[in-house]
């Protein structure tokens, strides 16, 4: 198995009521594996994950992309600002 730290900002921070997460997933996850897992413990996130940009590493991810996940890598998840 792989671990791999999420980490949440805004609005998926207060969903998930964390900051960061390590989890442990299977050798040859995918990005697109790991947001199923998170929509899978955090079902509230699955309605934000459409509009939230992921962060491999500190590189953006194209929505939808199946990048390979190596152990330690970091993953951010980041929602869209709202303005006010």
């Amino acid at each position: 198995p792989l671990t791999v730290k999420v980490l949440f900002f805004a609005k998926s921070r207060e969903v998930v009521g964390q900051s960061e997460q390590e989890l442990s997933l299977p050798e040859g996850t995918t990005t697109l594996q790991l947001v199923a897992e998170l929509q899978r413990q955090y079902p509230e996130l699955e309605s934000m994950m459409r509009t939230c940009v992921l962060a491999l590493n500190q590189e953006y991810v194209q929505q939808g992309a199946a990048l390979p996940i190596h152990d330690g890598d970091e993953v951010a998840v980041i929602p869209p600002l709202s303005g006010g």
